[in-house]
Protein backbone atom coordinates (compact mmCIF):
# COMPACT_ATOMS: atom_id res chain seq x y z
CA UNK A 1 0.00 0.00 0.00
CA UNK A 2 1.07 3.45 -0.78
CA UNK A 3 1.68 5.83 1.69
CA UNK A 4 1.85 8.97 -0.76
CA UNK A 5 -1.15 11.49 -0.07
CA UNK A 6 -3.38 12.69 -2.05
CA UNK A 7 -2.32 14.28 -5.31
CA UNK A 8 -5.79 16.26 -6.63
CA UNK A 9 -8.76 17.54 -4.53
CA UNK A 10 -11.72 16.40 -5.30
CA UNK A 11 -14.01 18.91 -6.14
CA UNK A 12 -17.77 19.69 -8.24
CA UNK A 13 -17.64 23.52 -9.67
CA UNK A 14 -20.52 25.06 -10.53
CA UNK A 15 -19.41 26.64 -14.00
CA UNK A 16 -23.30 27.62 -14.88
CA UNK A 17 -23.37 31.05 -16.88
CA UNK A 18 -19.48 31.23 -15.95
CA UNK A 19 -17.40 31.58 -18.75
CA UNK A 20 -15.12 28.25 -20.19
CA UNK A 21 -12.45 28.74 -22.45
CA UNK A 22 -11.95 25.72 -24.84
CA UNK A 23 -8.67 25.59 -27.17
CA UNK A 24 -8.97 23.30 -30.40
CA UNK A 25 -11.28 22.49 -32.70
CA UNK A 26 -11.13 19.01 -32.70
CA UNK A 27 -12.24 15.26 -31.44
CA UNK A 28 -11.45 16.30 -28.40
CA UNK A 29 -12.41 19.59 -28.17
CA UNK A 30 -15.70 18.58 -29.03
CA UNK A 31 -16.07 16.33 -26.09
CA UNK A 32 -15.20 18.67 -23.86
CA UNK A 33 -17.07 21.77 -25.63
CA UNK A 34 -20.03 19.24 -24.87
CA UNK A 35 -19.57 18.30 -21.09
CA UNK A 36 -19.23 22.36 -20.42
CA UNK A 37 -22.51 23.15 -21.89
CA UNK A 38 -24.15 20.25 -20.08
CA UNK A 39 -22.99 22.16 -16.89
CA UNK A 40 -24.48 25.36 -17.61
CA UNK A 41 -21.25 27.18 -19.06
CA UNK A 42 -20.93 30.10 -21.78
CA UNK A 43 -18.10 28.33 -23.65
CA UNK A 44 -15.62 30.01 -26.08
CA UNK A 45 -13.78 27.89 -28.67
CA UNK A 46 -10.78 29.10 -29.90
CA UNK A 47 -9.19 27.65 -32.83
CA UNK A 48 -8.40 28.35 -36.73
CA UNK A 49 -10.01 24.58 -37.87
CA UNK A 50 -13.60 23.72 -36.13
CA UNK A 51 -15.18 20.46 -36.42
CA UNK A 52 -18.50 20.28 -37.90
CA UNK A 53 -20.52 19.82 -34.71
CA UNK A 54 -18.50 22.88 -32.90
CA UNK A 55 -19.52 24.95 -36.04
CA UNK A 56 -23.13 23.51 -35.84
CA UNK A 57 -23.13 24.99 -32.10
CA UNK A 58 -21.46 27.74 -33.32
CA UNK A 59 -24.20 28.11 -35.77
CA UNK A 60 -27.43 27.99 -33.34
CA UNK A 61 -25.61 30.15 -30.70
CA UNK A 62 -24.85 27.58 -28.46
CA UNK A 63 -20.99 28.78 -28.66
CA UNK A 64 -18.51 31.74 -29.08
CA UNK A 65 -16.03 30.85 -31.23
CA UNK A 66 -12.98 33.17 -32.91
CA UNK A 67 -11.72 31.30 -35.68
CA UNK A 68 -7.39 31.55 -35.26
CA UNK A 69 -5.22 29.82 -32.82
CA UNK A 70 -4.85 31.30 -29.63
CA UNK A 71 -2.96 34.59 -28.07
CA UNK A 72 -1.80 35.38 -25.16
CA UNK A 73 -4.94 37.28 -23.40
CA UNK A 74 -7.43 35.15 -25.04
CA UNK A 75 -7.98 33.76 -21.54
CA UNK A 76 -9.03 36.86 -19.98
CA UNK A 77 -12.12 36.55 -17.65
CA UNK A 78 -12.81 32.52 -17.88
CA UNK A 79 -13.16 30.74 -14.80
CA UNK A 80 -11.49 27.30 -16.41
CA UNK A 81 -9.61 26.53 -19.48
CA UNK A 82 -9.05 23.08 -21.35
CA UNK A 83 -6.14 23.49 -23.81
CA UNK A 84 -6.79 20.53 -26.86
CA UNK A 85 -5.00 21.94 -28.92
CA UNK A 86 -2.44 19.47 -29.17
CA UNK A 87 -0.05 22.06 -30.10
CA UNK A 88 3.35 21.97 -27.59
CA UNK A 89 4.01 26.01 -27.64
CA UNK A 90 0.25 27.10 -27.60
CA UNK A 91 0.51 24.70 -24.49
CA UNK A 92 3.54 26.22 -22.74
CA UNK A 93 1.66 29.93 -23.16
CA UNK A 94 -1.63 28.99 -22.26
CA UNK A 95 -0.86 27.33 -18.88
CA UNK A 96 1.76 30.43 -18.34
CA UNK A 97 -1.46 32.52 -18.78
CA UNK A 98 -3.67 30.87 -16.55
CA UNK A 99 -0.96 30.51 -13.41
CA UNK A 100 -0.57 34.27 -13.95
CA UNK A 101 -4.20 34.84 -13.90
CA UNK A 102 -5.00 32.37 -11.29
CA UNK A 103 -7.23 30.57 -13.58
CA UNK A 104 -8.11 26.80 -13.90
CA UNK A 105 -6.45 24.86 -16.44
CA UNK A 106 -6.40 21.67 -17.75
CA UNK A 107 -4.10 21.03 -20.69
CA UNK A 108 -4.70 17.71 -22.16
CA UNK A 109 -1.91 14.27 -22.57
CA UNK A 110 0.26 17.34 -20.28
CA UNK A 111 -0.21 16.24 -16.44
CA UNK A 112 2.45 18.83 -15.45
CA UNK A 113 0.38 21.46 -17.05
CA UNK A 114 -2.73 20.66 -15.47
CA UNK A 115 -4.39 22.32 -12.33
CA UNK A 116 -7.38 20.54 -12.69
CA UNK A 117 -7.95 16.80 -14.18
CA UNK A 118 -11.36 15.72 -15.56
CA UNK A 119 -12.63 12.16 -13.61
CA UNK A 120 -14.78 9.37 -15.18
CA UNK A 121 -17.89 9.70 -14.50
CA UNK A 122 -20.72 7.59 -13.79
CA UNK A 123 -24.14 9.66 -14.76
CA UNK A 124 -27.56 8.78 -12.87
CA UNK A 125 -28.41 12.29 -12.51
CA UNK A 126 -28.33 14.12 -9.91
CA UNK A 127 -26.10 11.31 -8.77
CA UNK A 128 -22.60 11.83 -10.20
CA UNK A 129 -20.05 9.37 -9.15
CA UNK A 130 -16.22 10.39 -10.06
CA UNK A 131 -13.56 7.99 -10.31
CA UNK A 132 -9.91 9.23 -10.93
CA UNK A 133 -6.53 7.35 -10.88
CA UNK A 134 -4.66 10.99 -10.51
CA UNK A 135 -3.47 10.75 -14.05
CA UNK A 136 -2.11 7.54 -14.17
CA UNK A 137 -4.27 5.57 -15.82
CA UNK A 138 -7.29 6.84 -18.07
CA UNK A 139 -7.65 3.34 -18.78
CA UNK A 140 -8.25 1.99 -15.39
CA UNK A 141 -10.58 5.29 -14.73
CA UNK A 142 -12.55 4.13 -17.06
CA UNK A 143 -12.49 0.29 -16.83
CA UNK A 144 -13.47 1.17 -13.13
CA UNK A 145 -16.54 3.66 -14.52
CA UNK A 146 -17.82 0.63 -16.81
CA UNK A 147 -18.22 -1.43 -13.78
CA UNK A 148 -20.23 0.81 -11.86
CA UNK A 149 -22.59 1.19 -14.78
CA UNK A 150 -22.98 -2.14 -14.51
CA UNK A 151 -23.66 -1.98 -10.62
CA UNK A 152 -25.36 0.81 -10.15
CA UNK A 153 -28.82 0.45 -12.01
CA UNK A 154 -30.87 3.95 -13.75
CA UNK A 155 -33.13 3.60 -10.60
CA UNK A 156 -30.54 5.46 -8.50
CA UNK A 157 -31.09 8.88 -10.40
CA UNK A 158 -35.04 9.25 -9.02
CA UNK A 159 -34.43 7.63 -6.24
CA UNK A 160 -31.73 10.20 -5.71
CA UNK A 161 -34.30 12.64 -6.35
CA UNK A 162 -36.72 11.52 -4.08
CA UNK A 163 -34.56 11.11 -1.35
CA UNK A 164 -33.76 14.68 -1.83
CA UNK A 165 -37.01 15.61 -2.09
CA UNK A 166 -38.03 14.20 1.63
CA UNK A 167 -34.83 15.85 2.92
CA UNK A 168 -36.38 19.42 2.23
CA UNK A 169 -39.32 18.47 3.52
CA UNK A 170 -37.98 16.57 6.91
CA UNK A 171 -35.57 20.23 7.40
CA UNK A 172 -38.61 21.85 7.09
CA UNK A 173 -40.72 20.06 9.28
CA UNK A 174 -37.90 20.56 11.45
CA UNK A 175 -37.00 17.02 12.12
CA UNK A 176 -33.87 16.48 13.97
CA UNK A 177 -30.91 15.28 12.23
CA UNK A 178 -30.50 12.17 14.32
CA UNK A 179 -34.30 10.76 13.01
CA UNK A 180 -33.46 12.27 9.37
CA UNK A 181 -30.24 10.03 9.92
CA UNK A 182 -32.16 7.04 10.49
CA UNK A 183 -35.02 7.65 7.88
CA UNK A 184 -32.57 7.92 5.39
CA UNK A 185 -30.64 4.76 6.44
CA UNK A 186 -34.37 3.34 6.17
CA UNK A 187 -35.21 4.69 2.38
CA UNK A 188 -31.96 3.01 1.15
CA UNK A 189 -32.33 -0.64 2.76
CA UNK A 190 -36.61 -0.68 1.76
CA UNK A 191 -37.95 -2.04 -1.71
CA UNK A 192 -38.21 1.86 -2.85
CA UNK A 193 -35.39 1.40 -5.73
CA UNK A 194 -36.75 -1.51 -6.74
CA UNK A 195 -40.32 0.05 -7.18
CA UNK A 196 -38.20 2.60 -9.35
CA UNK A 197 -36.90 -0.04 -11.05
CA UNK A 198 -39.95 -1.44 -12.07
CA UNK A 199 -41.14 2.23 -13.24
CA UNK A 200 -43.11 1.85 -10.28
CA UNK A 201 -42.53 5.93 -9.43
CA UNK A 202 -45.95 6.22 -7.85
CA UNK A 203 -46.04 2.97 -5.39
CA UNK A 204 -42.11 4.24 -4.72
CA UNK A 205 -43.20 7.75 -3.86
CA UNK A 206 -45.87 6.10 -1.53
CA UNK A 207 -43.79 3.95 0.09
CA UNK A 208 -41.10 6.77 0.53
CA UNK A 209 -43.70 9.20 2.10
CA UNK A 210 -44.63 6.46 4.73
CA UNK A 211 -41.00 5.53 5.99
CA UNK A 212 -40.61 9.37 5.81
CA UNK A 213 -44.03 10.40 7.90
CA UNK A 214 -42.92 10.55 12.06
CA UNK A 215 -46.23 8.73 12.73
CA UNK A 216 -45.18 5.56 10.98
CA UNK A 217 -44.03 2.75 13.99
CA UNK A 218 -40.73 1.98 12.22
CA UNK A 219 -39.95 -1.64 12.81
CA UNK A 220 -36.78 -4.18 12.79
CA UNK A 221 -36.60 -6.85 10.34
CA UNK A 222 -34.06 -9.63 10.03
CA UNK A 223 -32.11 -10.84 6.92
CA UNK A 224 -31.12 -14.35 7.11
CA UNK A 225 -28.39 -14.92 4.73
CA UNK A 226 -26.05 -17.10 3.11
CA UNK A 227 -22.54 -16.37 2.84
CA UNK A 228 -21.43 -19.13 0.90
CA UNK A 229 -18.50 -21.53 1.27
CA UNK A 230 -16.03 -19.23 2.40
CA UNK A 231 -14.63 -16.62 -0.74
CA UNK A 232 -15.94 -13.64 -0.20
CA UNK A 233 -15.93 -13.04 -3.97
CA UNK A 234 -18.54 -15.99 -4.02
CA UNK A 235 -20.96 -13.97 -2.09
CA UNK A 236 -24.50 -13.28 -3.67
CA UNK A 237 -25.11 -9.41 -4.84
CA UNK A 238 -28.23 -9.25 -2.75
CA UNK A 239 -25.97 -10.61 0.62
CA UNK A 240 -23.74 -7.41 -0.57
CA UNK A 241 -26.77 -4.72 -0.15
CA UNK A 242 -27.57 -5.93 2.90
CA UNK A 243 -24.90 -6.37 4.74
CA UNK A 244 -23.59 -2.62 3.64
CA UNK A 245 -26.80 -1.76 5.20
CA UNK A 246 -26.87 -3.68 8.12
CA UNK A 247 -27.06 -1.73 11.82
CA UNK A 248 -26.08 -5.14 13.54
CA UNK A 249 -24.32 -8.54 11.79
CA UNK A 250 -24.68 -11.80 14.05
CA UNK A 251 -22.61 -13.92 12.21
CA UNK A 252 -20.96 -17.96 12.45
CA UNK A 253 -17.44 -18.28 13.39
CA UNK A 254 -15.88 -19.70 10.20
CA UNK A 255 -17.22 -16.40 8.49
CA UNK A 256 -13.90 -15.37 6.49
CA UNK A 257 -12.77 -11.96 7.29
CA UNK A 258 -12.99 -10.66 3.70
CA UNK A 259 -16.68 -11.26 3.66
CA UNK A 260 -17.17 -9.59 7.12
CA UNK A 261 -15.05 -6.17 5.54
CA UNK A 262 -18.19 -6.18 2.98
CA UNK A 263 -20.24 -4.66 6.00
CA UNK A 264 -20.91 -1.22 6.66
CA UNK A 265 -18.55 1.21 8.37
CA UNK A 266 -20.96 1.62 11.03
CA UNK A 267 -21.90 -2.27 11.16
CA UNK A 268 -21.85 -3.75 14.86
CA UNK A 269 -20.49 -7.32 14.39
CA UNK A 270 -21.49 -9.91 17.30
CA UNK A 271 -19.83 -13.23 16.89
CA UNK A 272 -22.45 -16.03 17.29
CA UNK A 273 -20.74 -19.25 15.93
CA UNK A 274 -21.61 -22.21 16.84
CA UNK A 275 -19.76 -25.29 16.89
CA UNK A 276 -19.68 -29.19 17.61
CA UNK A 277 -20.93 -29.61 21.29
CA UNK A 278 -22.32 -26.40 21.77
CA UNK A 279 -25.71 -25.95 19.99
CA UNK A 280 -29.08 -26.60 22.22
CA UNK A 281 -29.70 -22.97 24.45
CA UNK A 282 -26.93 -21.16 22.44
CA UNK A 283 -29.16 -21.16 19.34
CA UNK A 284 -32.11 -19.71 21.64
CA UNK A 285 -30.16 -16.89 22.89
CA UNK A 286 -29.32 -16.34 19.20
CA UNK A 287 -32.76 -16.05 17.81
CA UNK A 288 -33.83 -14.29 21.43
CA UNK A 289 -30.72 -11.72 20.21
CA UNK A 290 -32.23 -11.26 16.70
CA UNK A 291 -35.79 -11.12 17.88
CA UNK A 292 -34.54 -8.06 20.61
CA UNK A 293 -32.61 -5.96 17.98
CA UNK A 294 -35.36 -6.40 15.37
CA UNK A 295 -38.08 -5.12 18.49
CA UNK A 296 -35.63 -2.11 19.59
CA UNK A 297 -35.92 -0.66 15.25
CA UNK A 298 -32.51 -2.40 14.34
CA UNK A 299 -32.08 -4.25 10.66
CA UNK A 300 -30.04 -7.38 11.32
CA UNK A 301 -28.50 -9.42 8.83
CA UNK A 302 -27.79 -13.43 10.42
CA UNK A 303 -24.94 -14.39 8.41
CA UNK A 304 -24.59 -17.82 8.06
CA UNK A 305 -21.65 -19.85 5.97
CA UNK A 306 -23.10 -21.50 2.72
CA UNK A 307 -26.57 -21.39 2.84
CA UNK A 308 -28.88 -20.92 5.49
CA UNK A 309 -31.21 -23.74 4.91
CA UNK A 310 -28.95 -26.34 3.97
CA UNK A 311 -27.58 -27.73 7.43
CA UNK A 312 -27.57 -23.88 8.81
CA UNK A 313 -30.57 -24.17 11.48
CA UNK A 314 -32.28 -21.27 8.88
CA UNK A 315 -35.75 -22.83 8.54
CA UNK A 316 -35.63 -23.17 12.81
CA UNK A 317 -34.67 -19.16 12.98
CA UNK A 318 -37.29 -18.67 10.17
CA UNK A 319 -40.24 -20.07 11.90
CA UNK A 320 -39.46 -18.38 15.61
CA UNK A 321 -38.86 -14.65 13.93
CA UNK A 322 -42.41 -15.37 11.98
CA UNK A 323 -43.55 -16.33 15.44
CA UNK A 324 -42.66 -13.29 17.22
CA UNK A 325 -43.86 -10.90 14.20
CA UNK A 326 -41.10 -10.31 13.06
CA UNK A 327 -40.52 -8.96 9.40
CA UNK A 328 -37.90 -11.59 7.77
CA UNK A 329 -36.59 -12.27 4.56
CA UNK A 330 -33.51 -15.23 3.27
CA UNK A 331 -31.39 -14.71 1.07
CA UNK A 332 -29.35 -17.80 -0.42
CA UNK A 333 -26.15 -18.83 -0.49
CA UNK A 334 -24.17 -21.23 -2.42
CA UNK A 335 -23.69 -24.16 0.03
CA UNK A 336 -20.18 -26.06 0.50
CA UNK A 337 -21.86 -29.19 -0.56
CA UNK A 338 -21.35 -27.83 -4.55
CA UNK A 339 -18.90 -25.49 -4.16
CA UNK A 340 -16.28 -27.83 -2.75
CA UNK A 341 -16.89 -30.18 -5.26
CA UNK A 342 -16.60 -27.63 -7.89
CA UNK A 343 -13.54 -26.08 -6.26
CA UNK A 344 -11.53 -29.32 -7.12
CA UNK A 345 -13.70 -30.20 -10.79
CA UNK A 346 -15.88 -33.06 -9.52
CA UNK A 347 -19.24 -32.52 -11.13
CA UNK A 348 -21.85 -34.05 -8.31
CA UNK A 349 -24.09 -35.13 -11.41
CA UNK A 350 -22.87 -36.05 -14.72
CA UNK A 351 -24.27 -37.67 -17.86
CA UNK A 352 -24.29 -41.57 -17.74
CA UNK A 353 -22.64 -41.87 -14.67
CA UNK A 354 -24.59 -39.83 -12.14
CA UNK A 355 -28.31 -38.57 -12.34
CA UNK A 356 -28.32 -38.38 -8.71
CA UNK A 357 -27.23 -36.81 -5.60
CA UNK A 358 -27.59 -36.73 -1.75
CA UNK A 359 -26.16 -34.15 0.84
CA UNK A 360 -25.91 -35.13 4.12
CA UNK A 361 -24.46 -33.96 7.51
CA UNK A 362 -21.15 -36.55 9.58
CA UNK A 363 -22.90 -34.88 12.87
CA UNK A 364 -25.80 -35.43 14.50
CA UNK A 365 -27.91 -39.12 15.89
CA UNK A 366 -28.03 -42.29 14.01
CA UNK A 367 -25.54 -41.11 11.39
CA UNK A 368 -24.00 -44.31 10.57
CA UNK A 369 -27.24 -46.00 9.46
CA UNK A 370 -28.27 -42.85 7.90
CA UNK A 371 -25.15 -42.39 5.67
CA UNK A 372 -25.06 -46.23 4.81
CA UNK A 373 -28.78 -45.93 3.22
CA UNK A 374 -27.99 -42.66 1.76
CA UNK A 375 -24.87 -44.14 0.02
CA UNK A 376 -26.72 -46.75 -1.38
CA UNK A 377 -29.94 -44.45 -2.71
CA UNK A 378 -27.79 -41.91 -4.53
CA UNK A 379 -25.01 -42.28 -7.36
CA UNK A 380 -23.27 -39.09 -5.47
CA UNK A 381 -22.91 -38.74 -1.51
CA UNK A 382 -21.83 -34.88 0.04
CA UNK A 383 -21.04 -35.24 3.28
CA UNK A 384 -20.59 -31.96 4.72
CA UNK A 385 -18.66 -31.82 8.40
CA UNK A 386 -17.28 -35.04 7.63
CA UNK A 387 -13.55 -34.16 9.16
CA UNK A 388 -14.36 -35.33 12.67
CA UNK A 389 -14.97 -38.84 13.32
CA UNK A 390 -14.00 -39.24 9.59
CA UNK A 391 -12.77 -42.93 10.09
CA UNK A 392 -16.51 -44.05 11.02
CA UNK A 393 -18.22 -42.30 8.49
CA UNK A 394 -15.62 -43.53 5.68
CA UNK A 395 -15.72 -47.35 7.04
CA UNK A 396 -19.55 -46.70 7.15
CA UNK A 397 -19.71 -45.85 3.60
CA UNK A 398 -17.59 -48.76 3.18
CA UNK A 399 -19.82 -51.46 4.01
CA UNK A 400 -22.57 -49.70 1.73
CA UNK A 401 -20.98 -49.07 -1.53
CA UNK A 402 -17.41 -50.59 -1.24
CA UNK A 403 -14.14 -49.66 -0.14
CA UNK A 404 -13.08 -49.03 -3.37
CA UNK A 405 -15.69 -46.09 -4.39
CA UNK A 406 -13.87 -43.11 -5.32
CA UNK A 407 -13.86 -40.49 -3.19
CA UNK A 408 -12.14 -36.82 -2.07
CA UNK A 409 -12.01 -34.96 0.99
CA UNK A 410 -12.27 -31.25 0.65
CA UNK A 411 -10.39 -29.01 3.52
CA UNK A 412 -11.21 -25.14 3.41
CA UNK A 413 -13.09 -24.92 -0.02
CA UNK A 414 -12.79 -21.84 -2.15
CA UNK A 415 -10.55 -20.36 0.40
CA UNK A 416 -6.62 -20.01 -0.22
CA UNK A 417 -5.55 -22.74 2.48
CA UNK A 418 -7.81 -25.11 0.45
CA UNK A 419 -6.69 -28.63 0.51
CA UNK A 420 -7.82 -32.00 -0.90
CA UNK A 421 -7.08 -35.43 -0.28
CA UNK A 422 -8.65 -38.35 -2.86
CA UNK A 423 -8.28 -41.67 -3.46
CA UNK A 424 -10.54 -44.66 -2.66
CA UNK A 425 -12.93 -44.58 0.48
CA UNK A 426 -11.09 -46.69 2.55
CA UNK A 427 -8.34 -44.72 2.28
CA UNK A 428 -9.75 -40.95 3.14
CA UNK A 429 -9.42 -40.95 6.77
CA UNK A 430 -5.72 -42.15 6.80
CA UNK A 431 -4.71 -39.99 4.21
CA UNK A 432 -6.22 -37.30 6.01
CA UNK A 433 -4.60 -37.81 8.73
CA UNK A 434 -0.96 -37.73 7.10
CA UNK A 435 -1.50 -34.64 5.25
CA UNK A 436 -3.53 -32.84 8.39
CA UNK A 437 -6.15 -32.09 6.11
CA UNK A 438 -8.31 -29.92 9.40
CA UNK A 439 -11.59 -28.82 9.50
CA UNK A 440 -14.01 -28.23 8.09
CA UNK A 441 -13.97 -30.61 5.40
CA UNK A 442 -16.46 -31.97 2.93
CA UNK A 443 -16.36 -35.53 1.65
CA UNK A 444 -17.57 -36.60 -1.62
CA UNK A 445 -17.97 -40.01 -2.86
CA UNK A 446 -19.14 -41.60 -6.15
CA UNK A 447 -18.17 -42.28 -9.66
CA UNK A 448 -17.73 -38.64 -10.58
CA UNK A 449 -14.86 -38.20 -8.52
CA UNK A 450 -12.89 -40.68 -11.20
CA UNK A 451 -14.04 -38.91 -13.57
CA UNK A 452 -12.65 -35.23 -12.51
CA UNK A 453 -9.66 -34.36 -14.95
CA UNK A 454 -8.58 -31.66 -12.45
CA UNK A 455 -8.01 -34.68 -9.47
CA UNK A 456 -6.24 -37.23 -12.40
CA UNK A 457 -4.15 -34.58 -13.74
CA UNK A 458 -2.95 -33.36 -10.54
CA UNK A 459 -2.30 -37.16 -9.43
CA UNK A 460 -0.48 -38.12 -13.04
CA UNK A 461 1.98 -35.20 -11.90
CA UNK A 462 2.54 -35.32 -8.34
CA UNK A 463 2.40 -39.31 -8.02
CA UNK A 464 0.17 -38.84 -4.46
CA UNK A 465 -3.09 -37.87 -3.68
CA UNK A 466 -2.85 -34.96 -1.57
CA UNK A 467 -3.35 -31.56 -3.16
Amino acid sequence: MSDQGMRYYPVFIDLAGQRAVVLGGGRIATEKVASLLEAGAKVTVIASMLSEAIERLVADGSVDAIRRDYLPGDLAGARLVIDASDDVAINRQSWEEAETSGILINVVDRPAQCRFIAPAIVRRDPLLIAISTSGESPFLASSMRARLERWIGREWGPFTTLVGRIRRELRERGVPLAEQTRIYRELTRSDVRDLLRADRAVEAGVRAAAIASSDLNHRGRVALVGAGPGDAALITVKARELLADADYVLHDALISPDTLALCGPDVRLERVGKRGGQEGALQDDITARLIELARAGHFVVRLKGGDPFVFGRGGEELAQLALAGIDVIAVPGVSAAFAAPESVGVPVTMRGLASSVAITTAQGGGSPARLEALARAADTLVVLMAREGLGEVTAALARAVGATRPAVLVSQATLPDQRSVSGPLSDIAWLADREGIPAPATLIVGDVVAASPFLAAVHDQLGEVAL
